[in-house]
């Protein structure tokens, strides 16, 4: 698959061929859905977390007799039916974490790729590169890009000036090559990848 590389300004700047075993799949969404729900469990912090009965502060003393006093039964007052009482079968921090195969989490990332060449919402640039650190001027590059909602992937490193002027357009990500990953492939409308990208992800996955 051949795609044409532009800069940011918009000129033409050669072309790439792109791997058909990564963007040339039939993408399958079984797959991508559990990779996404993979991602988003991971991240959940699961730090949710309220007392019990055994760590709620008081007396364990029987507080009234166990017959004659005309009412239920009871024991302490920590029990959770009554006021301060700890809480019965609560939340307790615990990793929301789910498992997944490596060689699926790889298929379902050439099947997210594959998806954004089918739809043509994949954008090959020669260089993220910007002289100064200046949103005004990167957006204008942007817009006369078409680029409102996007993601753009860089090589194994980022340049300072563009990251930094790109952190302040909203709708738009940067991220290094190895920080590619399905969900926020997903979320963008619009895939750009500069020639380092690409040629990181052709090492990735040979």
């Amino acid at each position: 698959m051949d795609i044409k590389v532009i800069t940011l300004e918009g000129k033409a700047s050669g072309k790439v061929t792109l791997d058909d075993k990564v963007f040339g799949l039939e993408p399958r969404q079984d797959i991508i859905h559990r990779m996404v729900r993979y991602q988003l469990a991971k991240r959940q912090a699961g730090t949710h977390d309220v007392k019990n009965r055994s760590e709620i502060k008081g007396s364990t003393r029987k507080f009234v007799a166990q017959k004659g006093s005309g009412g239920a039964r009871h024991s302490t007052r920590k029990v959770n039916i009554f006021k301060g009482g700890g809480r019965a079968f609560g939340p307790t921090p615990r990793s929301h974490a789910i498992g997944l195969q490596k060689k699926v989490r790889v298929l379902a990332l050439k099947f997210a790729l594959s998806a954004k060449a089918k739809a043509g919402e994949i954008i090959i640039l020669d260089k993220a590169e910007v002289k100064s650190p200046k949103t005004a001027d990167l957006r204008k590059s942007f817009d006369g890009l078409g680029l409102k909602n996007a993601l753009i992937i860089d090589g194994a490193e980022l340049n300072e000036n563009f990251s930094l002027a790109a952190k302040n357009v909203p709708m738009i990500d940067v991220l290094p090559a190895q920080g590619i990953n399905v969900y926020d492939i997903l979320r963008r409308n619009k895939l750009v990848l500069t020639k380092a990208a690409v040629a990181a992800l052709e090492v990735r996955f040979s």
